[in-house]
Protein backbone atom coordinates (compact mmCIF):
# COMPACT_ATOMS: atom_id res chain seq x y z
CA UNK A 1 0.00 0.00 0.00
CA UNK A 2 1.76 3.27 -1.15
CA UNK A 3 1.02 6.29 1.14
CA UNK A 4 -0.63 8.82 -0.14
CA UNK A 5 -1.50 11.91 0.84
CA UNK A 6 -4.30 14.31 1.65
CA UNK A 7 -5.22 17.94 2.07
CA UNK A 8 -1.42 18.08 1.57
CA UNK A 9 -0.39 15.95 4.78
CA UNK A 10 0.29 12.43 5.09
CA UNK A 11 -1.99 9.72 5.86
CA UNK A 12 -0.63 7.15 7.96
CA UNK A 13 -0.10 3.11 6.21
CA UNK A 14 -1.54 0.54 7.82
CA UNK A 15 -0.64 -2.74 7.30
CA UNK A 16 -0.52 -6.58 8.48
CA UNK A 17 3.04 -8.02 9.25
CA UNK A 18 4.39 -11.06 10.25
CA UNK A 19 3.20 -10.85 14.16
CA UNK A 20 1.73 -7.27 14.19
CA UNK A 21 -0.46 -4.69 12.82
CA UNK A 22 1.60 -2.02 11.51
CA UNK A 23 0.94 1.71 10.98
CA UNK A 24 3.92 2.90 9.16
CA UNK A 25 5.94 0.25 10.23
CA UNK A 26 5.26 0.73 13.99
CA UNK A 27 3.57 -2.13 15.93
CA UNK A 28 0.12 -0.92 16.94
CA UNK A 29 -2.70 -2.98 18.46
CA UNK A 30 -6.72 -2.69 17.46
CA UNK A 31 -8.75 -2.47 20.43
CA UNK A 32 -12.57 -2.22 18.32
CA UNK A 33 -15.81 -2.56 19.31
CA UNK A 34 -18.93 -3.04 17.11
CA UNK A 35 -21.31 -0.73 16.76
CA UNK A 36 -24.37 -1.68 14.04
CA UNK A 37 -25.04 1.81 12.33
CA UNK A 38 -28.76 0.38 12.02
CA UNK A 39 -29.81 -0.34 14.92
CA UNK A 40 -28.68 3.08 16.04
CA UNK A 41 -31.21 6.00 15.83
CA UNK A 42 -28.84 8.13 13.96
CA UNK A 43 -28.81 11.15 15.90
CA UNK A 44 -27.26 9.31 18.86
CA UNK A 45 -24.60 7.70 16.16
CA UNK A 46 -21.88 10.55 18.29
CA UNK A 47 -22.91 9.77 22.01
CA UNK A 48 -22.44 5.76 21.15
CA UNK A 49 -19.39 6.78 19.37
CA UNK A 50 -18.00 8.74 22.64
CA UNK A 51 -18.72 5.96 24.77
CA UNK A 52 -16.54 3.68 22.59
CA UNK A 53 -13.46 5.99 23.13
CA UNK A 54 -14.06 6.36 26.67
CA UNK A 55 -14.15 2.75 27.16
CA UNK A 56 -10.46 2.84 25.85
CA UNK A 57 -11.61 1.69 22.23
CA UNK A 58 -9.60 2.77 19.37
CA UNK A 59 -11.65 1.52 16.68
CA UNK A 60 -15.79 0.68 15.76
CA UNK A 61 -16.64 -2.04 13.65
CA UNK A 62 -19.94 -2.35 11.56
CA UNK A 63 -22.09 -4.65 9.41
CA UNK A 64 -23.99 -3.49 6.21
CA UNK A 65 -27.19 -5.22 5.66
CA UNK A 66 -27.74 -5.69 2.26
CA UNK A 67 -31.39 -6.41 2.97
CA UNK A 68 -32.04 -3.20 4.60
CA UNK A 69 -30.62 -0.86 1.65
CA UNK A 70 -32.02 -3.19 -1.06
CA UNK A 71 -35.68 -3.96 -0.08
CA UNK A 72 -36.49 -4.53 -3.99
CA UNK A 73 -34.09 -5.30 -6.63
CA UNK A 74 -32.62 -2.27 -7.65
CA UNK A 75 -34.32 -0.28 -4.89
CA UNK A 76 -32.31 1.05 -2.34
CA UNK A 77 -33.30 2.46 0.93
CA UNK A 78 -30.68 5.22 2.29
CA UNK A 79 -27.48 3.33 1.04
CA UNK A 80 -25.49 6.17 2.19
CA UNK A 81 -25.80 5.55 5.76
CA UNK A 82 -22.60 3.77 5.95
CA UNK A 83 -20.89 6.73 4.49
CA UNK A 84 -22.48 9.28 7.26
CA UNK A 85 -21.44 6.96 9.78
CA UNK A 86 -18.20 6.15 8.89
CA UNK A 87 -17.70 9.79 9.15
CA UNK A 88 -18.96 10.31 12.45
CA UNK A 89 -16.52 7.20 13.50
CA UNK A 90 -13.50 9.73 11.67
CA UNK A 91 -15.16 12.61 13.75
CA UNK A 92 -14.99 10.50 16.93
CA UNK A 93 -11.31 10.20 16.61
CA UNK A 94 -11.65 6.18 16.03
CA UNK A 95 -10.25 3.69 13.20
CA UNK A 96 -13.11 1.92 11.36
CA UNK A 97 -13.61 -1.67 10.47
CA UNK A 98 -16.48 -2.57 8.25
CA UNK A 99 -18.05 -6.14 7.52
CA UNK A 100 -19.89 -5.49 4.10
CA UNK A 101 -21.21 -8.87 3.93
CA UNK A 102 -23.11 -9.71 1.68
CA UNK A 103 -24.06 -12.06 4.42
CA UNK A 104 -23.66 -11.04 7.73
CA UNK A 105 -25.39 -13.35 10.51
CA UNK A 106 -25.78 -10.21 13.22
CA UNK A 107 -28.94 -12.03 14.22
CA UNK A 108 -30.71 -9.64 11.78
CA UNK A 109 -33.05 -11.03 9.59
CA UNK A 110 -32.11 -13.81 6.60
CA UNK A 111 -28.69 -12.88 8.20
CA UNK A 112 -28.70 -9.47 5.86
CA UNK A 113 -29.42 -11.48 3.06
CA UNK A 114 -32.55 -10.00 0.53
CA UNK A 115 -35.93 -12.46 0.76
CA UNK A 116 -36.06 -11.77 -2.99
CA UNK A 117 -32.90 -13.29 -3.63
CA UNK A 118 -32.94 -16.37 -1.38
CA UNK A 119 -36.58 -16.86 -2.21
CA UNK A 120 -35.51 -17.07 -6.03
CA UNK A 121 -32.00 -19.20 -5.25
CA UNK A 122 -32.20 -20.96 -2.31
CA UNK A 123 -29.29 -22.95 -1.18
CA UNK A 124 -27.56 -21.47 -4.49
CA UNK A 125 -26.84 -18.71 -2.22
CA UNK A 126 -23.06 -17.77 -1.02
CA UNK A 127 -21.80 -20.37 -3.03
CA UNK A 128 -19.89 -19.39 -6.83
CA UNK A 129 -23.49 -19.95 -8.28
CA UNK A 130 -23.14 -17.37 -11.36
CA UNK A 131 -26.39 -15.79 -10.77
CA UNK A 132 -25.61 -15.20 -7.16
CA UNK A 133 -22.12 -13.98 -7.51
CA UNK A 134 -23.87 -11.70 -10.13
CA UNK A 135 -26.24 -10.28 -7.71
CA UNK A 136 -23.02 -9.60 -5.22
CA UNK A 137 -21.05 -8.06 -7.49
CA UNK A 138 -23.65 -5.56 -8.72
CA UNK A 139 -24.56 -4.58 -4.82
CA UNK A 140 -20.50 -4.41 -4.35
CA UNK A 141 -19.93 -2.37 -6.93
CA UNK A 142 -23.20 0.02 -5.91
CA UNK A 143 -22.23 0.05 -1.65
CA UNK A 144 -18.05 -0.15 -2.03
CA UNK A 145 -17.47 3.29 -3.59
CA UNK A 146 -18.29 4.78 -0.25
CA UNK A 147 -16.19 2.58 1.92
CA UNK A 148 -12.95 2.86 -0.24
CA UNK A 149 -13.00 6.79 -0.76
CA UNK A 150 -13.17 6.77 3.03
CA UNK A 151 -9.98 4.00 3.55
CA UNK A 152 -7.31 5.35 5.30
CA UNK A 153 -4.82 6.02 2.54
CA UNK A 154 -7.35 8.14 1.19
CA UNK A 155 -7.46 10.26 4.54
CA UNK A 156 -10.34 7.91 5.86
CA UNK A 157 -10.70 5.70 8.98
CA UNK A 158 -11.55 2.55 7.61
CA UNK A 159 -8.54 0.05 8.27
CA UNK A 160 -9.67 -3.28 7.71
CA UNK A 161 -12.54 -5.08 5.27
CA UNK A 162 -14.03 -8.54 5.93
CA UNK A 163 -14.69 -11.45 3.63
CA UNK A 164 -18.07 -12.69 3.62
CA UNK A 165 -18.53 -13.83 7.76
CA UNK A 166 -17.25 -16.74 9.18
CA UNK A 167 -18.26 -18.62 6.22
CA UNK A 168 -16.58 -22.00 7.63
CA UNK A 169 -19.29 -22.13 9.53
CA UNK A 170 -21.54 -22.75 6.52
CA UNK A 171 -19.85 -23.94 3.73
CA UNK A 172 -16.57 -24.78 1.97
CA UNK A 173 -16.48 -23.31 -1.38
CA UNK A 174 -12.94 -21.94 -2.03
CA UNK A 175 -13.79 -20.36 -5.50
CA UNK A 176 -16.41 -17.89 -4.19
CA UNK A 177 -14.80 -17.07 -1.54
CA UNK A 178 -11.91 -15.85 -4.26
CA UNK A 179 -14.24 -14.14 -6.11
CA UNK A 180 -15.56 -12.10 -3.42
CA UNK A 181 -11.34 -10.96 -2.55
CA UNK A 182 -10.90 -10.35 -6.15
CA UNK A 183 -14.44 -8.25 -6.18
CA UNK A 184 -13.62 -6.34 -3.48
CA UNK A 185 -9.86 -5.49 -4.53
CA UNK A 186 -11.53 -4.74 -8.18
CA UNK A 187 -13.93 -2.57 -6.49
CA UNK A 188 -11.24 -0.15 -4.80
CA UNK A 189 -10.83 -1.53 -1.57
CA UNK A 190 -6.75 -1.75 -0.68
CA UNK A 191 -6.60 -1.56 2.80
CA UNK A 192 -6.18 -5.40 4.60
CA UNK A 193 -8.85 -7.99 4.44
CA UNK A 194 -9.28 -10.55 6.66
CA UNK A 195 -11.80 -13.29 7.32
CA UNK A 196 -13.47 -14.10 10.71
CA UNK A 197 -14.65 -17.81 11.95
CA UNK A 198 -15.15 -19.68 15.23
CA UNK A 199 -11.67 -21.37 16.65
CA UNK A 200 -12.61 -24.90 15.22
CA UNK A 201 -10.87 -27.13 12.87
CA UNK A 202 -13.83 -27.47 9.98
CA UNK A 203 -14.33 -24.11 10.38
CA UNK A 204 -10.95 -22.82 9.74
CA UNK A 205 -10.42 -24.74 7.07
CA UNK A 206 -13.88 -23.97 5.49
CA UNK A 207 -13.42 -20.02 5.87
CA UNK A 208 -9.78 -19.47 5.18
CA UNK A 209 -8.41 -17.27 2.27
CA UNK A 210 -4.27 -17.63 0.79
CA UNK A 211 -3.17 -14.38 1.18
CA UNK A 212 -6.06 -12.72 3.73
CA UNK A 213 -5.50 -12.22 7.36
CA UNK A 214 -7.40 -15.02 9.33
CA UNK A 215 -8.65 -13.70 12.69
CA UNK A 216 -10.94 -16.34 15.10
CA UNK A 217 -14.32 -15.58 17.36
CA UNK A 218 -14.84 -16.73 20.75
CA UNK A 219 -16.50 -15.88 23.96
CA UNK A 220 -13.61 -17.25 26.50
CA UNK A 221 -10.55 -19.53 25.86
CA UNK A 222 -8.12 -16.83 24.21
CA UNK A 223 -5.32 -19.72 24.32
CA UNK A 224 -6.62 -22.32 23.07
CA UNK A 225 -8.90 -20.16 20.29
CA UNK A 226 -5.32 -18.99 19.40
CA UNK A 227 -3.66 -21.98 19.34
CA UNK A 228 -5.96 -23.67 16.81
CA UNK A 229 -5.44 -20.38 14.67
CA UNK A 230 -1.80 -20.94 14.63
CA UNK A 231 -1.92 -24.46 13.68
CA UNK A 232 -3.69 -23.09 10.44
CA UNK A 233 -1.79 -19.99 10.22
CA UNK A 234 1.74 -19.99 12.16
CA UNK A 235 2.03 -16.19 11.19
CA UNK A 236 0.48 -12.83 11.03
CA UNK A 237 -1.06 -10.29 13.94
CA UNK A 238 -3.67 -12.47 16.37
CA UNK A 239 -7.05 -10.88 16.55
CA UNK A 240 -10.66 -12.05 18.22
CA UNK A 241 -12.50 -10.61 15.79
CA UNK A 242 -15.82 -11.10 17.85
CA UNK A 243 -15.10 -11.41 21.38
CA UNK A 244 -18.69 -12.16 22.75
CA UNK A 245 -18.96 -10.27 25.51
CA UNK A 246 -22.48 -11.11 26.44
CA UNK A 247 -25.18 -12.77 24.11
CA UNK A 248 -28.78 -11.99 22.70
CA UNK A 249 -32.00 -12.92 24.04
CA UNK A 250 -35.02 -15.18 22.57
CA UNK A 251 -38.83 -14.58 22.85
CA UNK A 252 -40.36 -17.13 25.49
CA UNK A 253 -36.53 -17.59 26.90
CA UNK A 254 -34.81 -16.50 30.01
CA UNK A 255 -32.85 -13.21 29.41
CA UNK A 256 -29.01 -13.79 29.56
CA UNK A 257 -26.45 -12.56 31.33
CA UNK A 258 -22.71 -12.21 31.61
CA UNK A 259 -20.86 -12.26 34.81
CA UNK A 260 -19.08 -8.42 34.15
CA UNK A 261 -16.14 -9.88 36.26
CA UNK A 262 -16.14 -13.02 33.90
CA UNK A 263 -16.26 -10.60 30.73
CA UNK A 264 -13.33 -8.38 31.87
CA UNK A 265 -10.84 -11.48 32.84
CA UNK A 266 -11.85 -12.99 29.18
CA UNK A 267 -10.64 -9.67 27.89
CA UNK A 268 -7.46 -9.45 29.42
CA UNK A 269 -6.23 -12.70 28.43
CA UNK A 270 -6.86 -12.10 25.01
CA UNK A 271 -4.77 -9.25 24.95
CA UNK A 272 -2.17 -10.51 27.30
CA UNK A 273 -1.37 -12.68 24.52
CA UNK A 274 -0.55 -9.72 22.17
CA UNK A 275 -3.67 -9.79 20.06
CA UNK A 276 -5.86 -7.13 19.27
CA UNK A 277 -9.87 -7.50 19.61
CA UNK A 278 -13.15 -6.07 18.89
CA UNK A 279 -15.54 -6.49 21.80
CA UNK A 280 -19.13 -8.24 19.93
CA UNK A 281 -20.91 -6.03 21.07
CA UNK A 282 -19.58 -2.86 22.74
CA UNK A 283 -23.25 -1.02 21.88
CA UNK A 284 -25.55 -3.30 20.99
CA UNK A 285 -28.62 -1.19 19.89
CA UNK A 286 -32.17 -2.48 18.97
CA UNK A 287 -33.69 -4.62 15.95
CA UNK A 288 -36.11 -1.49 14.92
CA UNK A 289 -39.02 -2.15 12.22
CA UNK A 290 -38.73 -5.97 12.74
CA UNK A 291 -35.37 -6.57 11.67
CA UNK A 292 -34.65 -9.08 14.26
CA UNK A 293 -33.24 -12.76 13.06
CA UNK A 294 -34.15 -16.28 14.04
CA UNK A 295 -32.37 -19.16 14.89
CA UNK A 296 -33.03 -22.60 14.84
CA UNK A 297 -32.10 -25.59 17.81
CA UNK A 298 -30.57 -28.47 17.10
CA UNK A 299 -27.40 -29.82 16.17
CA UNK A 300 -28.83 -29.66 12.39
CA UNK A 301 -31.25 -27.03 12.46
CA UNK A 302 -34.03 -29.49 12.77
CA UNK A 303 -35.68 -28.25 16.06
CA UNK A 304 -37.71 -25.43 17.15
CA UNK A 305 -37.21 -21.99 16.20
CA UNK A 306 -35.81 -18.89 18.29
CA UNK A 307 -37.24 -15.62 17.20
CA UNK A 308 -34.61 -12.90 18.74
CA UNK A 309 -35.96 -10.35 20.84
CA UNK A 310 -36.52 -6.48 19.52
CA UNK A 311 -33.26 -5.35 21.97
CA UNK A 312 -30.03 -6.05 20.62
CA UNK A 313 -28.81 -4.65 23.93
CA UNK A 314 -26.71 -7.80 24.12
CA UNK A 315 -25.30 -7.88 27.72
CA UNK A 316 -23.04 -5.01 26.61
CA UNK A 317 -20.82 -2.63 28.18
CA UNK A 318 -22.88 0.28 26.73
CA UNK A 319 -26.43 -0.76 27.29
CA UNK A 320 -29.52 0.16 25.00
CA UNK A 321 -29.88 3.37 26.45
CA UNK A 322 -26.29 3.93 26.05
CA UNK A 323 -25.50 3.93 29.62
CA UNK A 324 -22.24 2.74 30.55
CA UNK A 325 -22.50 -0.77 32.89
CA UNK A 326 -20.68 -2.43 35.34
CA UNK A 327 -19.00 -4.03 32.42
CA UNK A 328 -17.85 -0.88 31.15
CA UNK A 329 -16.30 0.26 33.97
CA UNK A 330 -14.46 -3.23 34.46
CA UNK A 331 -13.42 -3.10 30.54
CA UNK A 332 -12.31 0.59 30.85
CA UNK A 333 -9.86 -0.42 33.42
CA UNK A 334 -8.35 -3.40 31.37
CA UNK A 335 -8.24 -1.65 28.34
CA UNK A 336 -6.29 1.72 30.37
CA UNK A 337 -3.42 -0.27 30.32
CA UNK A 338 -3.07 -0.33 26.79
CA UNK A 339 -3.37 3.35 26.60
CA UNK A 340 -0.40 5.99 27.03
CA UNK A 341 -2.35 8.77 28.63
CA UNK A 342 -5.53 9.15 30.54
CA UNK A 343 -8.92 7.86 28.83
CA UNK A 344 -10.95 10.70 27.47
CA UNK A 345 -14.09 11.36 30.03
CA UNK A 346 -17.38 9.47 29.96
CA UNK A 347 -19.79 11.55 28.32
CA UNK A 348 -23.09 12.85 30.17
CA UNK A 349 -26.28 10.13 29.41
CA UNK A 350 -28.75 10.79 26.83
CA UNK A 351 -31.68 13.02 28.37
CA UNK A 352 -34.72 10.71 29.57
CA UNK A 353 -38.22 11.64 29.39
CA UNK A 354 -39.06 14.04 31.46
CA UNK A 355 -42.47 12.57 32.56
CA UNK A 356 -44.14 9.15 31.83
CA UNK A 357 -46.46 9.78 29.26
CA UNK A 358 -49.70 6.98 28.75
CA UNK A 359 -52.03 6.97 25.59
CA UNK A 360 -55.34 5.38 24.73
CA UNK A 361 -55.07 3.89 21.87
CA UNK A 362 -58.82 4.40 20.57
CA UNK A 363 -58.54 4.67 16.81
CA UNK A 364 -59.07 1.60 14.87
CA UNK A 365 -58.98 -0.45 11.63
CA UNK A 366 -59.60 -4.07 10.93
CA UNK A 367 -57.36 -6.27 9.68
CA UNK A 368 -58.94 -6.66 6.76
CA UNK A 369 -59.42 -2.99 6.39
CA UNK A 370 -55.66 -3.07 7.10
CA UNK A 371 -54.80 -5.12 4.15
CA UNK A 372 -57.03 -3.80 1.56
CA UNK A 373 -55.55 -0.34 2.09
CA UNK A 374 -51.93 -1.29 2.61
CA UNK A 375 -51.57 -4.52 1.37
CA UNK A 376 -50.16 -6.01 -1.93
CA UNK A 377 -51.84 -7.45 -4.85
CA UNK A 378 -54.05 -10.33 -4.29
CA UNK A 379 -52.43 -13.75 -5.27
CA UNK A 380 -54.80 -16.87 -6.46
CA UNK A 381 -53.70 -20.75 -7.26
CA UNK A 382 -53.91 -23.86 -6.41
CA UNK A 383 -51.19 -24.19 -3.84
CA UNK A 384 -50.35 -21.64 -1.19
CA UNK A 385 -47.71 -19.18 -1.61
CA UNK A 386 -44.46 -18.65 0.52
CA UNK A 387 -43.81 -15.10 1.67
CA UNK A 388 -40.59 -14.63 -1.46
CA UNK A 389 -43.75 -15.04 -3.93
CA UNK A 390 -45.84 -12.58 -2.35
CA UNK A 391 -42.95 -10.22 -1.97
CA UNK A 392 -43.13 -10.21 1.94
CA UNK A 393 -39.70 -9.21 3.55
CA UNK A 394 -41.33 -8.31 7.20
CA UNK A 395 -45.04 -8.90 7.96
CA UNK A 396 -47.49 -11.13 7.23
CA UNK A 397 -49.85 -12.88 4.54
CA UNK A 398 -53.38 -13.83 4.66
CA UNK A 399 -54.32 -17.26 3.43
CA UNK A 400 -57.90 -17.64 2.70
CA UNK A 401 -59.43 -21.14 0.96
CA UNK A 402 -62.34 -23.52 1.05
CA UNK A 403 -62.94 -26.71 2.47
CA UNK A 404 -65.67 -28.04 0.01
CA UNK A 405 -68.61 -30.10 1.39
CA UNK A 406 -71.36 -31.63 2.79
CA UNK A 407 -68.84 -33.54 4.71
CA UNK A 408 -67.94 -34.53 8.30
CA UNK A 409 -65.45 -33.40 10.09
CA UNK A 410 -62.00 -34.03 10.03
CA UNK A 411 -58.78 -32.46 11.05
CA UNK A 412 -57.39 -29.21 9.22
CA UNK A 413 -53.59 -29.47 9.60
CA UNK A 414 -51.34 -26.90 7.91
CA UNK A 415 -47.73 -28.52 6.56
CA UNK A 416 -44.82 -26.46 6.62
CA UNK A 417 -46.10 -23.15 8.47
CA UNK A 418 -43.60 -20.67 9.19
CA UNK A 419 -44.17 -19.43 11.70
CA UNK A 420 -47.83 -18.89 13.44
CA UNK A 421 -51.45 -18.77 12.10
CA UNK A 422 -54.17 -17.39 13.90
CA UNK A 423 -56.96 -19.36 11.93
CA UNK A 424 -60.49 -18.49 11.35
CA UNK A 425 -63.29 -21.01 10.29
CA UNK A 426 -66.73 -18.88 8.69
CA UNK A 427 -65.95 -16.27 10.58
CA UNK A 428 -64.78 -17.64 13.97
CA UNK A 429 -61.62 -17.61 15.91
CA UNK A 430 -60.72 -21.34 15.53
CA UNK A 431 -57.31 -21.55 16.73
CA UNK A 432 -53.79 -20.49 16.83
CA UNK A 433 -51.52 -22.88 14.94
CA UNK A 434 -47.56 -22.67 15.19
CA UNK A 435 -44.66 -25.58 14.61
CA UNK A 436 -43.71 -26.63 10.83
CA UNK A 437 -46.79 -29.12 11.39
CA UNK A 438 -49.84 -28.05 12.73
CA UNK A 439 -53.62 -28.94 13.33
CA UNK A 440 -56.34 -26.80 14.41
CA UNK A 441 -57.67 -28.42 17.78
CA UNK A 442 -61.07 -28.96 16.96
CA UNK A 443 -62.40 -31.35 13.43
CA UNK A 444 -63.62 -28.88 10.60
CA UNK A 445 -66.93 -30.03 9.16
CA UNK A 446 -67.45 -28.55 5.27
CA UNK A 447 -68.57 -26.67 3.24
CA UNK A 448 -66.35 -23.59 5.47
CA UNK A 449 -64.66 -21.40 4.54
CA UNK A 450 -60.43 -20.90 6.08
CA UNK A 451 -58.34 -17.90 6.90
CA UNK A 452 -55.13 -18.39 8.05
CA UNK A 453 -53.43 -14.67 9.72
CA UNK A 454 -50.00 -16.01 8.99
CA UNK A 455 -46.53 -14.17 10.39
CA UNK A 456 -43.35 -14.25 10.15
CA UNK A 457 -40.53 -14.58 13.60
CA UNK A 458 -37.66 -13.67 11.65
CA UNK A 459 -35.25 -15.42 8.67
CA UNK A 460 -32.92 -17.73 10.34
CA UNK A 461 -29.67 -16.27 10.23
CA UNK A 462 -27.34 -18.65 10.94
CA UNK A 463 -26.00 -22.28 9.82
CA UNK A 464 -27.96 -24.35 6.86
CA UNK A 465 -31.22 -23.18 7.09
CA UNK A 466 -30.79 -19.36 6.20
CA UNK A 467 -32.43 -18.52 4.02
CA UNK A 468 -35.43 -20.77 4.49
CA UNK A 469 -39.20 -19.69 3.14
CA UNK A 470 -41.31 -18.23 5.19
CA UNK A 471 -45.69 -19.03 4.79
CA UNK A 472 -47.31 -22.01 4.30
CA UNK A 473 -44.43 -23.78 2.73
CA UNK A 474 -46.11 -26.86 2.12
CA UNK A 475 -49.96 -27.05 2.10
CA UNK A 476 -53.24 -26.79 3.72
CA UNK A 477 -55.15 -31.03 3.96
CA UNK A 478 -58.21 -31.63 5.25
CA UNK A 479 -57.76 -34.92 6.58
CA UNK A 480 -55.75 -36.55 4.01
CA UNK A 481 -56.44 -34.02 1.55
CA UNK A 482 -54.88 -31.19 0.17
CA UNK A 483 -57.30 -28.10 -0.14
CA UNK A 484 -56.56 -26.60 -3.34
CA UNK A 485 -57.27 -22.77 -4.68
CA UNK A 486 -55.70 -20.62 -2.59
CA UNK A 487 -56.08 -16.63 -2.20
CA UNK A 488 -53.32 -14.85 -0.66
CA UNK A 489 -52.54 -11.45 0.05
CA UNK A 490 -49.49 -9.77 1.98
CA UNK A 491 -48.74 -7.07 3.95
CA UNK A 492 -45.14 -5.83 4.35
CA UNK A 493 -44.30 -3.47 7.41
CA UNK A 494 -42.64 -1.01 5.42
CA UNK A 495 -46.20 0.04 3.97
CA UNK A 496 -46.78 1.55 7.45
CA UNK A 497 -43.93 4.15 6.78
CA UNK A 498 -45.18 5.16 3.53
CA UNK A 499 -46.24 8.98 3.33
CA UNK A 500 -49.88 9.00 4.23
CA UNK A 501 -50.49 5.55 3.84
CA UNK A 502 -51.90 4.73 7.25
CA UNK A 503 -53.86 8.03 7.13
CA UNK A 504 -56.05 6.39 4.18
CA UNK A 505 -57.33 3.53 6.52
CA UNK A 506 -60.96 3.81 7.37
CA UNK A 507 -60.33 4.38 11.36
CA UNK A 508 -63.37 4.16 13.38
CA UNK A 509 -63.96 3.95 17.43
CA UNK A 510 -61.94 0.94 18.49
CA UNK A 511 -64.18 -2.13 19.55
CA UNK A 512 -65.00 -2.65 23.26
CA UNK A 513 -64.11 -5.42 25.06
CA UNK A 514 -60.97 -7.97 24.60
CA UNK A 515 -60.05 -9.79 21.70
CA UNK A 516 -59.65 -6.93 19.08
CA UNK A 517 -56.83 -7.01 16.60
CA UNK A 518 -55.61 -5.15 13.98
CA UNK A 519 -54.40 -1.51 14.02
CA UNK A 520 -54.98 0.62 17.00
CA UNK A 521 -54.07 4.27 17.35
CA UNK A 522 -53.32 7.19 19.78
CA UNK A 523 -51.73 10.20 20.96
CA UNK A 524 -49.36 10.00 23.68
CA UNK A 525 -48.41 14.23 25.24
CA UNK A 526 -45.30 14.41 25.87
CA UNK A 527 -43.67 17.61 28.11
CA UNK A 528 -40.48 17.08 27.63
CA UNK A 529 -38.86 14.82 24.92
CA UNK A 530 -36.01 12.18 25.29
CA UNK A 531 -34.79 8.50 25.57
CA UNK A 532 -38.16 6.38 27.05
CA UNK A 533 -39.31 2.68 27.25
CA UNK A 534 -42.94 2.10 25.96
CA UNK A 535 -44.74 -0.64 27.98
CA UNK A 536 -47.35 -2.42 26.61
CA UNK A 537 -49.95 -3.91 29.05
CA UNK A 538 -52.71 -6.31 27.45
CA UNK A 539 -51.23 -6.61 24.37
CA UNK A 540 -50.29 -10.01 23.19
CA UNK A 541 -48.56 -9.52 20.05
CA UNK A 542 -47.61 -7.26 17.36
CA UNK A 543 -45.48 -4.33 16.24
CA UNK A 544 -45.23 -1.02 17.20
CA UNK A 545 -44.66 2.88 15.60
CA UNK A 546 -43.41 6.43 17.22
CA UNK A 547 -44.50 9.34 14.95
CA UNK A 548 -43.87 6.87 12.11
CA UNK A 549 -40.67 5.18 13.45
CA UNK A 550 -41.08 1.36 13.42
CA UNK A 551 -39.76 0.43 16.93
CA UNK A 552 -40.16 -2.98 16.30
CA UNK A 553 -41.78 -6.37 17.98
CA UNK A 554 -43.37 -6.98 21.64
CA UNK A 555 -44.68 -10.06 22.64
CA UNK A 556 -45.97 -10.60 25.80
CA UNK A 557 -44.39 -13.96 26.56
CA UNK A 558 -41.37 -12.12 27.20
CA UNK A 559 -38.18 -11.40 28.21
CA UNK A 560 -38.48 -8.25 26.77
CA UNK A 561 -41.89 -6.63 28.44
CA UNK A 562 -40.67 -3.20 27.00
CA UNK A 563 -39.15 -1.43 23.62
CA UNK A 564 -36.56 1.44 23.65
CA UNK A 565 -37.72 4.62 22.39
CA UNK A 566 -34.45 6.95 21.09
CA UNK A 567 -35.23 10.27 22.01
CA UNK A 568 -34.76 12.18 18.93
CA UNK A 569 -38.36 10.26 17.87
CA UNK A 570 -40.43 11.95 20.22
CA UNK A 571 -41.58 15.53 19.65
CA UNK A 572 -42.94 17.95 22.51
CA UNK A 573 -46.73 17.77 22.29
CA UNK A 574 -48.71 15.02 20.61
CA UNK A 575 -46.70 11.86 19.52
CA UNK A 576 -48.60 9.28 17.45
CA UNK A 577 -48.46 5.91 18.58
CA UNK A 578 -50.03 3.13 16.02
CA UNK A 579 -49.77 -0.56 17.74
CA UNK A 580 -50.91 -3.56 15.11
CA UNK A 581 -52.05 -6.45 17.17
CA UNK A 582 -52.23 -9.78 15.50
CA UNK A 583 -53.91 -11.72 18.50
CA UNK A 584 -55.96 -9.80 20.60
CA UNK A 585 -55.60 -7.01 23.54
CA UNK A 586 -56.72 -6.42 26.64
CA UNK A 587 -60.14 -3.92 27.02
CA UNK A 588 -57.68 -0.88 28.04
CA UNK A 589 -56.03 -0.80 24.78
CA UNK A 590 -53.27 1.47 26.32
CA UNK A 591 -49.16 2.01 26.13
CA UNK A 592 -47.15 4.09 29.24
CA UNK A 593 -44.28 6.31 27.90
CA UNK A 594 -41.65 6.22 30.66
Amino acid sequence: MNERRTNGGPVPEFTVGDRDFLLDGRPVRLLSGALHYFRVHEGQWGHRLAMLRAMGLNCVETYVPWNLHEPEPDRCSDEGALGRFLDAAQEAGLWAIVRPGPYICAEWENGGLPHWLTGRLGRRVRTSDAEYEGHVERWFTRLLPQVVRRQLPEGGPVVMVQVENEYGSYGSDVDHLRFLVELLRGCGVTVPLFTSDGPQDHMLTGGLVPGVLATVNFGSGAAEAFAALRRHRPSGPLMCMEFWCGWFDHWGEEHVVRDAKDAAGALREILEAGASVNVYMAHGGTNFAGWAGANRSGPMQDEALQPTVTSYDYDAPVDEAGRPTEKFWRFREVLAAYHDGPLPDVPPPPASLGAPARAVLDAWASPDDVLEALGGPEWSGPLPPTFEELDVDRGLVRYRFDVPGPRGPYPLRVSGLRDRAVAYVDGERAGVLDGEDATLPEPVPGPAAVELWVESWGRVNYGPRTGEPKGVTGGVLHERQYLHGVRARGLRLDAFEAAGAVERLPWRDAPPGEGARGLFRGVAEVASPGDAWLELPGWTRGFVWVNGFGLGRYRSDGPQQALYVPGPVLRAGGNEVWVLELEGCAAGRGVLLG
